[in-house]
């Protein structure tokens, strides 16, 4: 699958340690915003923990649903039958996904880009100081997400 003439590419794949917090909010709201325009996943360096509650209710505020997400490792993928190869953008959110997506590109024909985004994780005492951190990683992502591929296609 090759990226249209725009440069919107047809399939994404959007990385970060966990696929916990900056991954799954990236791929909800790439799917929000421009629909089927690409196909889009997402996956972790690693695959050990469950889909982040605060990314759960901050990504609810701007209407993108993230609670049947099912965290995922680049290693399941693979083991899933997901071809990477089928991936014409990586779009790694942090800098070990980015050395992991770099190692995929000696197997694959992968463009890759690094969004450095603030992990909110550990970030503010009480609810409403770490609703404001996932708030703040949440708003970087669309800010990053709408500069590379324009206005949102959808509400």
């Amino acid at each position: 699958m090759g990226a249209t003439s725009s440069g919107f590419p047809s399939a994404v794949l959007f990385c970060c340690d966990h696929n916990a917090v900056r991954s799954p909010m990236a791929e909800g709201m790439m799917k929000k915003f421009y629909g089927t325009a690409a196909y889009v996943q997402s996956a972790g360096v690693r695959n050990d923990m469950e889909i982040d509650g605060f990314s759960i209710a901050v990504c609810k505020e701007i209407g993108v649903e993230l609670s049947r997400h099912r965290s995922r490792s680049f290693e399941e993928m693979t083991n899933w039958g997901d071809d990477l190869s089928q991936f014409d953008l990586v779009i790694a959110l942090s800098p070990a996904s980015q050395r992991q997506a770099l190692e995929l590109t000696r197997y694959y024909h992968l463009k890759v880009e690094y969004w450095p985004i603030l992990d909110p994780t550990g970030i503010g005492e009480g609810r409403e100081a770490k609703l404001q951190a996932y708030r703040q990683t949440r708003d970087q992502i669309r800010d990053r997400m709408i500069a590379r591929f324009g206005p949102p296609l959808t509400a």
